[in-house]
C-alpha cells in the first residue's frame, strides 16, 4: 500500500518516535520545510540501529541521536557537493583540452578525426550522430554550419568543446589505436589504460553525484577502484567516498599543486565545521565514508 503524505507536525511524531531528540520543534519544522523529510532521512540512516542493513529496518536511532546531527551531515555533505563540483570541472576541462589538442595534432589531416575509421572504432562512428544532436544546437556549431555548409559535422577543437563528461570518456574508451590511448592516460601521470579508464568512471560517477544532489557521504561507487597512482584501496573501502576523492586529488595534482592544496583546505574546512556541531559525527563520518585525512 501507497503511504500517505504527512504534515510537519505529524513527521515531528514520527522522528520522536523513532528515537531522535528534537530540543525545539520551530526549527524542527523549519527544517523539515527547507530539506523535506524524506532527504533529511537519508542523513539519518547511519544513526539507526540497524545500519548499514536496508532490509528490515525500523528507523529507531541509537540513544542521543539529535535531529541536528543529520542536518549537520547534510550541510557537511551541500558544502562538499560544491567544492567537488568545482575542481570535478578542472578535470573536465584538462581532459577535454588534452585529447582535443594531442590528436587533432597528431591527426592534423583529419579535423574530424572522432569519425574518421582509423581514428576510432566503428562502432562509435555509427551511433555520433545521436551525440552531435545536442552539439549541433550550440551557437558556435550553429554559426560554423552556416558558414561551411558542406561540412557534416565541425572540426574537433569546435565539436568536442560541446562535449559531455560521459561523451569525453565514450570518445577516449573508442580510440582505435593502444598508442593514442596511452599517451592521454601518461600525461595525467597513469601508465596503465586500464586504471585511467577505472579512474575517469570514477570521476564522472562522482561527478553526476553531485551534479543530481545525491548523497556523498554514504556514497558506494558500482565499481571499485583499481590500484594505482591514486592510492592503494582495501577491498572493503574501494568504492567509497574517501577512495573516491583519492581519485580526485590526484587529478588534480596532476594539473595544478596550488588547486590541490586549495582543494583540501576547502574540505578540511568542511569538515571542521561538521565536527563542531558535534564531535561524535568524526565516528560516524569513519563509519560511512571511511577515513577522511584533511587536517589544516
Amino acid at each position: 500500500m501507497i503511504k500517505k503524505a504527512t504534515t510537519l507536525e505529524e513527521q515531528v511524531v514520527l522522528l520522536r518516535q523513532r528515537g531522535v531528540v528534537i530540543t525545539c520543534e520551530e526549527k524542527a519544522r523549519e527544517c523539515l520545510l527547507d530539506i523535506g523529510y524524506f532527504r533529511l532521512c537519508s542523513y539519518l540512516f547511519p544513526f539507526e540501529k540497524t545500519y548499514p542493513n536496508l532490509s528490515n529496518r525500523t528507523h529507531e536511532v541509537v540513544d542521543g541521536t539529535k535531529l541536528s546531527d543529520a542536518v549537520a551531515l547534510y550541510y557537511f555533505d551541500f558544502d562538499l557537493r560544491n567544492i567537488l563540483n568545482r575542481y570535478i570541472s578542472r578535470i573536465e576541462v584538462a581532459l577535454r583540452t588534452y585529447i582535443t589538442y594531442s590528436l587533432s595534432n597528431k591527426y592534423k589531416n583529419s579535423p574530424t578525426w572522432f569519425v574518421d575509421p582509423n581514428v576510432m572504432k566503428a562502432s562509435y562512428i555509427r551511433d555520433f550522430d545521436d551525440v552531435y544532436e545536442a552539439i549541433k544546437k550550440k551557437s558556435v556549431i550553429k554559426r560554423h554550419h552556416q558558414k561551411y555548409i558542406n561540412d557534416k559535422y565541425a572540426p574537433a577543437w569546435k565539436t568536442i568543446e560541446f562535449m559531455t563528461f560521459g561523451n569525453i570518456e565514450s570518445l577516449y574508451l573508442n580510440l582505435k589505436n593502444p598508442a593514442d590511448k596511452l599517451d592521454i592516460c601518461r600525461h595525467f601521470g597513469v601508465n596503465q589504460t586500464a586504471i585511467f579508464e577505472n579512474y575517469i568512471k570514477t570521476v564522472r560517477t562522482l561527478r553526476n553525484t553531485c551534479a543530481h544532489g545525491g548523497v556523498l557521504f554514504d556514497m558506494r561507487l558500482p565499481q571499485s577502484i583499481k590500484n594505482g597512482p591514486a592510492g592503494h584501496f582495501p577491498r572493503l573501502s574501494s568504492n567509497n567516498l574517501s577512495s573516491s576523492l583519492k581519485v580526485v586529488e590526484f587529478f588534480i595534482g596532476t594539473i595544478s599543486v596550488n588547486r590541490l592544496k586549495e582543494m583540501c583546505g576547502l574540505i578540511c574546512n568542511a569538515l571542521s565545521t561538521l565536527y563542531s556541531s558535534n564531535p561524535r559525527l568524526e565516528e560516524t563520518l569513519k563509519k560511512t565514508a571511511g577515513v577522511l585525512q584533511y587536517k589544516k
